[in-house]
């Protein structure tokens, strides 16, 4: 029964089957493309018959299953673990099934390494070389390791990367070799699409403020139209003034208030005025006092603090709490 249901059916049989409340929560993750697919096709369905809801939730447990095994060890250890809970059949079952589904993007084991490890391997590496790697990171691991490089090279490196575009297997191979770390065996054998301008958004906008200063300041100077793209994508603390009341009250809510009588301590007029008028008039008073006898403060703690304010602008927007109009775009909110 499985194999003729196709992925579209499969997968709005389960949501079927997980109810509105989790389904929603699904489609805060999806395009309005494939919600509109799903939309349909949950709609073509009158009843879904039991033993076809039943496999497709077994099939849904196997793969979430091996996924688990596959993050917590790689494609190996997936096998062994399914083997010992299915036995061999079935783990070769699913397995091949789920072959598709487990391709292991290039660089799987650094994403298991720390980054202060990591930066001994790659920093002498060209920085061609380390913008691919770190195209493959995790942003968290990526911003780290671009923040411990020099600042010229953090300026080569972040170019490489915002205009990264395909790269052989052969290429990638090589690489891995010099890393003295083994391919996947599951790797795609096709041009491997990673890096670009988002790569580097998302790794700058998780650098210290300092680092993604240097960068884009020498970026403006060597290439202005990538830098521009760049900052046009970026949120910075200052950005905040782009945003309505609600959501500066929303930001207020969860900034602490040290973190942001910190924060406005080098603001400019624009950003300070618009936060004092989404508070009380008292509430709004003590943060004045606060700042004026707060005393000489490093400007790094500063930078830090209004960082953290940037944090929960980003963790709001990806909660769908507070929409963030980025420049050149046209937002409609309906």
């Amino acid at each position: 029964m499985k194999s003729k249901l196709s992925g579209k059916e499969k997968s709005a049989i389960l949501l079927i089957a997980l109810g509105p409340s989790l389904s929603a929560q699904v489609f805060k993750h999806l395009d309005e493309e494939q919600i509109e697919e799903l939309t349909l096709q949950i709609a073509s369905y009158r009843k879904v018959k039991p033993d076809i809801r039943d496999q497709v939730l077994m099939e849904f447990n196997e793969m979430i299953l091996a996924q688990e095994y596959l993050d917590q060890g790689g494609i190996e250890y997936a096998k062994q673990l399914l083997e010992d809970a299915l036995g061999k059949e079935k783990a070769e079952e699913i397995i091949n099934r789920l072959t598709s589904s487990l391709q292991v993007r290039p660089f799987d084991f650094a994403r298991k390494t720390d980054p202060s490890q990591l930066l001994t391997f790659i920093q002498n590496e060209h920085p061609q070389t380390i913008a691919l790697i770190l195209a493959y990171l995790n942003p968290e691991q990526a911003s780290l390791i671009l923040s411990a490089l020099p600042p010229e090279r953090q300026v080569d490196v972040a170019k490489r990367l915002a205009t990264l575009d395909r790269t052989t297997p052969e290429v990638l191979e090589e690489i891995e070799t010099t890393l003295e770390q083994r391919l996947s065996a599951f790797m795609v054998d096709d041009y491997t699409l990673a890096g670009g301008i988002e790569a580097a958004v998302e790794i700058l906008n998780s650098v210290d403020r300092s680092t993604e200063r240097t960068i884009i300041d020498a970026l403006e100077e060597e290439d202005p139209e990538l830098a521009n793209e760049i900052r046009r994508r970026m949120f910075v603390f200052e950005d905040i003034t782009s945003l309505d009341n609600r959501a500066i009250q929303q930001i207020i809510r969860e900034v602490e208030a040290k973190d942001l009588a910190l924060a406005l301590k080098t603001a400019s007029e624009e950003v300070s005025t618009l936060i004092y008028k989404n508070m009380s008039k008292r509430a709004a008073e003590i943060l004045r006092e606060d700042i004026e006898f707060m005393g000489p403060v490093r400007l790094r703690d500063i930078e830090e603090a209004q960082q953290q304010v940037v944090s929960i602008v980003r963790r709001l927007e990806d909660a769908g709490e507070i929409i963030v109009s980025r420049g050149g775009e046209d937002e409609m909110v309906v």
